[in-house]
């Protein structure tokens, strides 16, 4: 995949982990208030500590999105392949929205299916056209300089 597609898609899918960030903080707001202020219990759980634990889920998830939201920004800014540690929470993030995917099906309908298989698809897309190259170093197929791919354009003599 050439880079002229694989920037946008890391800096597309980037942003809609910042924009499902927000979603998934005021989700588990609202939640929190919500079960806040029923103030009924649930099998003998205390209400505030079933709100204080929706509201440390929403927080740890969307502090889980913003950083591979920060990665796949860097990724498409810098035109490099993630790091290791990098690739490790992308490939989690992408496990995870399949999952959440599958059961969102059941439980929420086919269109929040299909939001969670796009963002599945744009950090695959993202981690396979970035390929195996290590983290610091341009993509693997872009030339290095000073090989003969970087003259095939020029009219110098190629030189055997």
């Amino acid at each position: 995949m050439g880079v002229v597609v694989r920037r946008p898609v890391a800096v597309v899918a980037a942003l809609v982990l910042f924009a499902e960030a927000v979603g998934v903080v005021l989700i588990n707001s609202i939640l929190a208030t919500v079960v806040e202020n029923q103030d009924m219990s649930l099998a003998g759980a205390d209400p505030a500590v079933m709100s204080r634990s929706t509201w440390a889920m929403g927080g740890g998830a969307g502090c889980y999105l913003l950083l591979c939201g920060v990665f796949l920004l860097l990724a498409g800014v810098r035109d490099r392949a993630p790091g290791r540690f990098a690739r490790v929470l992308l490939i989690l993030c992408a496990v995870v929205h399949g999952v959440l995917g599958a059961l969102t099906v059941g439980l929420v309908g086919w269109g929040a299916f299909a939001f969670m298989m796009v963002v599945l698809g744009l950090i695959v897309l993202t981690l396979v056209a970035y390929g195996t190259g290590a983290a610091g170093t341009p993509a693997a197929d872009a030339p290095a300089a000073g090989t003969p791919a970087d003259a095939a354009g020029t009219d110098a003599p190629a030189t055997a």
